[in-house]
């Protein structure tokens, strides 16, 4: 099966659902929920005899030997019982809920549209793409405000292509939303150096990458995009539901992608080497920061700036002319001038984001070694 027809056959049970009040974004969640049981399922078998994480009791034989209200228990609990669990389980399954009406369409769901396929044999390219096409139309809809997590592929390949990552490199996203950065910088290594070793192949599998996601929605359906596209594993999935900007995480990389999101931060206020302070409750203290701003966008690019390895290389989308305005963005502007090399400004089109008329760059620099 090709990505266009795996596509089309998902969508089409979309649309059926939608009829009982199931949003693009609610069907994306639900097939996340029973894809990660099947594929579970599919690896515990031959010729993979991985042993799965999910307790038999709540396996997928459990949910397909079901029917009718006894589906509909057996689903609810299913869900309710993973999401206690540690790890991957509480990353793709907390707070989760069945949003199907119909047991008989969850039903068909599950045996018609999931069941029938093996997933994990399937190539990533096929079935990482078909789940990709799901996130672009989801994020296409304007009444689901799906767009502020998911950057345009388009934009996504050009920052990588330039960026281009290396085989053995640690590469970060720290707002990663549906992880485009990180999967996309996975096909450019495959695609451009074929011919890796037995240990860059696990690296790029399972320690190449990572990702901070402060909505948990959003970070599962990040986790399972990983691992359809073959990053990371139903036992580890490198991506953390977390405030990327609470504090320097101590890690650092050799590469950075980002499309931090735009706007003010409401809850906190950062506290920076110049020592301005907020009054406000909930005060992070970052002495690694240049300048205090409420500015999500100057706060992750002085954030990316710790986590860069001396010579990292980093691409970050911002708001237009961000880092020259006065204040902080002067401050912030003249400090990342002279520790890192700003080479590159690329200027966007002006509504190439789902949120039309916003305005947006890609600043491009490499940190410089200490002196």
């Amino acid at each position: 099966m090709n990505t266009s027809t795996l596509v089309q056959k998902l969508w089409n049970y979309c649309n059926v659902l939608r009829d009982d009040g199931m949003s693009y974004g609610d069907y994306v969640e639900q097939l996340t929920y029973l894809l990660f049981l099947k594929m579970a399922d599919e690896r515990s078998r031959p010729p993979y005899h991985q042993p799965s994480p999910i307790p038999v009791a709540y396996a997928w034989p459990a949910l397909l030997a079901k029917d009718g209200d006894a589906l509909f228990d057996h689903y609810r609990h299913t869900l309710e019982e993973l999401g206690k669990q540690p790890g991957t389980l509480a990353l793709i399954f907390g707070k989760a809920q069945n949003k199907f009406q119909d047991p008989a369409k969850l039903r068909r769901v599950i045996v018609d549209l999931i069941d029938a396929e093996n997933w994990s044999a399937m190539g990533a390219d096929v079935k990482g793409d078909a789940y990709e096409g799901l996130l672009e139309r989801n994020a296409q809809d304007i009444k689901s405000g799906a767009g502020q997590y998911f950057t345009p592929r388009a934009l996504i390949q050009a920052m990588v292509d330039c960026i281009a990552p290396r085989p053995g490199e640690l590469i970060c996203d720290p707002a990663c939303g549906t992880g485009g950065f990180l999967f996309t910088a996975h096909q450019y290594l495959t695609q451009h150096y074929p011919n890796l070793t037995r240990d860059e192949k696990r690296h790029l599998k399972e320690g190449a990458f990572r990702g901070w996601e402060l909505v948990q929605a959003t970070a599962r359906v990040c986790a399972m995009n990983l691992m359809l596209h073959g990053i990371g594993s139903e036992k580890s999935v490198p991506v953390k539901v977390a405030d990327a900007l609470a504090a320097d995480p101590g890690e650092r990389f050799d590469v950075v992608l980002a499309n931090p999101p735009f706007g003010k931060k409401s809850s906190t206020m950062i506290v920076g080497e110049d020592g301005k302070t907020s009054t406000e409750k909930d005060i992070v203290e970052r002495d690694d920061f240049w300048a205090t701003t409420s500015n999500k966008q100057l706060n992750f690019v002085q954030h990316i700036k710790t986590l860069l390895k001396p010579h990292g290389r980093a691409a970050v989308v911002v708001p237009d002319n961000v880092l020259f305005e006065g204040g902080a963005g002067e401050t912030i502007r003249r400090k990342l001038m002279h520790e890192c090399d700003v080479h590159t400004l690329l200027r966007l089109p002006t509504g190439l984001f789902y949120a039309q008329g916003v305005k947006a760059n890609v600043i491009f620099f490499d940190k410089k070694p200490a002196s």
